[in-house]
């Protein structure tokens, strides 16, 4: 639950404070990380650190201490950082990480969660944008796929302008909403991409021109053999994303289908945006 070095092209370091989601999208990465290093059918987590509750009819825990995984005799197997695998869980012992780094970093806070999914209570989150506030040598990258938490965040006058904080959603398709603010960084990471992105639907409008990046990558894993996008789909987003003057970035997922010479573009003084330290 550290801040790690990452191979997330478009970032430099994850910090994961908060891990589970309840999307349930059958491409998900994290749920398979979180399966393969959480407990065992013959392991069990320590749960003296260990709070339970209920949110939005969601079981979620709160972690106060890293977690130890025993036997059922009691004795010592290993430590985990998903001691309820992929369930909602705030991970308080890492939340003095940021400070704790001094290198500038671009820091991609969740990536195995969706900190903004509606059964993450608002209390997890203030603690984390606290917890970012306390060391803004860094920029701070958000992402999700329930972009209305943003607006109800942004009402409340709870979601912080910053400009070091960077506020993303993940669409696949044209039709998805995603967020956009003139308060705040905004960006859209169109990815995985699974069909085509006919901008002309939007009635005229540039959907580009309301955010400062966009990223875009293949789906990867079990099942992305059948699901990859056409070159002419990729296109049609760079060429709207260009219109709109807007910073595009492609994952190493579309070098197959792009070639070598991908885009690798940043937003203006984006700290650490170099995937350096």
């Amino acid at each position: 639950m550290n801040i790690h070095k990452t191979k997330i092209e478009w970032c430099s370091h994850t910090w994961n404070p908060v891990t589970g989601c309840r999307h349930d999208c059958p491409y998900c990465y994290a749920r398979r990380i979180a399966t393969r290093f959480g407990p065992k059918i013959d392991e069990f987590p320590d749960e003296s650190g260990i709070t339970a509750f209920i949110n939005e009819g969601v079981d979620c825990y709160v972690v106060e201490k890293p977690t130890e995984l025993k036997d059922w005799q009691g004795n010592y197997r290993r430590s985990t950082p998903y001691p309820k695998n992929f369930a909602p869980t705030l991970h308080k012992y890492t939340l003095t990480y940021p400070e704790k780094r001094l290198t500038p970093a671009a820091i991609f806070v969740g990536s195995m969660a969706d900190l903004f999914g509606r059964w993450v209570p608002d209390d997890w989150i203030e603690q984390v944008f606290d917890a970012c506030r306390r060391a803004p040598r860094h920029t701070y990258l958000f992402l999700t796929k329930n972009p209305q938490r943003y607006c109800g965040l942004a009402s409340a006058g709870k979601l912080p302008t910053e400009p070091n904080f960077w506020y993303g959603t993940t669409i696949t398709g044209p039709d998805m909403p995603f967020f956009f603010w003139d308060k705040a960084n905004t960006f859209v990471s169109v990815e995985p991409l699974l069909e085509p992105f006919d901008t002309e639907a939007t009635g005229g409008e540039n959907p580009f021109e309301r955010v400062g990046w966009v990223i875009i990558g293949a789906m990867t894993g079990p099942g992305s053999r059948k699901q990859q996008p056409k070159r002419e789909w990729v296109e049609a987003i760079v060429k709207k994303a260009r219109e709109a003057g807007t910073a595009v970035f492609m994952k190493d997922s579309l070098k197959p289908i792009w070639g070598d010479d991908i885009l690798r573009e940043h937003p203006p003084g984006m700290i650490g945006g170099d995937n350096s330290g």
